[in-house]
C-alpha cells in the first residue's frame, strides 16, 4: 500500500516542487547545485502517515529521522493536501474527495452516515500570533486542531475535512464545509450524529439525527445556575447520620452572643 501511495502521490510532489522553485527568481545558475534535501520524499510520506495515523508530535517525528522539528511541520504541511485529494476509495476505480461526493454516495447507494469531529492536539503556536487563542479546545482544554469525519454505517472513512483550530465549534466547521446546503438540496440521506451537531435536523429537513434535547416542564424554565446552586446548598444542609449538621448563616446569627458594652 505504501509502494502504491509512493507511485501515485509522488510525481504530484515532484511536480509541485519544482513548480515552486521556478516561480520565483533564481539565485543560482541553471544546473548548480543547491541543497539536497535531508528528508526524503519517501521518509516525509511515511512521517505523515505516522503522525496521522497514531497522532505522534512533529518533535518525537524529528528525533526518529534525524531532522529539525520544522523539516518535519513543513513535510506534513506538503504532504496532507496531496492525501486529500487522492480521497477516499470506496470500491475499484471509484474515490470520494469533496463532500458533495459523498453525500451522492450515500444517496446512491440508501446507507446511513454517521458524522463526527475529531481532534489532534498540537504544539501551542509561537508567542505574538494574533489567532494564538483559537487553538484552544473548550472540550479538551488544550491546544489542538479540529477535522470533521464522514463515515459509511460500516464505520468506513469516507470524508476527511481540512483541519481548523480547536476552538471551532463542530456544527460550525460543519455549516463552513457547505453540509446545511448538501443535504437540503441534495439526495435524500439519514446522517447520524451526536449532541454537538444539534440544530442541524431542522436546517436539513430532519437528515441529520441527533440526540433529543433535555425535555422542560411546560410553563417552567429550564434549571439556572441560582437552582442549581440552592438545590447542592440543600442537600449540603440536610443531616446525615454521624456528621455534624450544617447549620445555616440565619440559624447561627440568632445563637450568636450579644456584644459586650464598650
Amino acid at each position: 500500500m505504501i509502494a502504491e501511495l509512493v507511485a501515485k502521490v509522488g510525481p504530484l510532489w515532484h511536480e509541485r516542487h519544482q513548480t515552486k522553485l521556478t516561480s520565483r527568481p533564481r539565485k543560482r545558475a541553471v544546473g548548480a547545485a543547491g541543497a539536497k534535501h535531508r528528508l526524503v520524499f519517501v521518509d516525509r510520506l511515511l512521517a505523515t502517515l505516522v503522525h496521522l495515523r497514531h497522532g505522534v508530535t512533529h518533535d518525537v517525528l524529528a528525533c526518529w529521522f534525524a531532522v529539525d522539528r520544522s523539516t518535519i511541520t513543513r513535510a506534513i504541511g506538503e504532504i496532507r493536501p496531496l492525501l486529500a485529494e487522492r480521497g477516499c476509495t470506496i470500491s475499484p476505480g471509484v474515490r470520494l474527495r469533496t463532500p458533495a461526493e459523498v453525500i451522492g454516495h450515500l444517496g446512491a447507494s440508501g446507507q446511513t452516515g454517521i458524522i463526527d469531529g475529531t481532534e489532534i492536539r498540537v504544539r501551542r503556536p509561537a508567542a505574538g500570533r494574533k489567532d494564538r487563542d483559537t487553538f484552544i479546545s473548550g472540550k479538551s482544554k488544550q491546544n489542538a486542531v479540529k477535522s470533521m469525519v464522514l463515515t459509511d454505517q460500516n464505520g468506513r472513512v469516507l470524508f476527511s475535512s481540512p483541519a481548523r483550530p480547536g476552538s471551532c465549534a463542530d456544527i460550525t466547521h460543519a455549516r463552513q464545509l457547505g453540509l446545511v446546503k448538501l443535504l437540503a438540496d441534495g439526495p435524500v440521506v439519514e446522517i447520524l450524529a451526536d449532541a454537538g451537531y444539534q440544530g442541524l435536523g431542522a436546517q436539513t429537513g430532519g437528515r441529520v439525527v441527533t440526540p433529543p434535547a433535555p425535555e422542560v416542564q411546560e410553563g417552567r424554565p429550564g434549571p439556572v445556575r441560582g437552582e442549581a446552586r440552592a438545590t447542592a446548598q440543600g442537600a449540603l444542609l440536610t443531616p446525615y447520620p454521624g456528621r455534624a449538621r450544617h447549620r445555616p448563616p440565619e440559624e447561627l446569627a440568632g445563637s450568636r452572643p450579644s456584644p459586650r458594652p464598650s
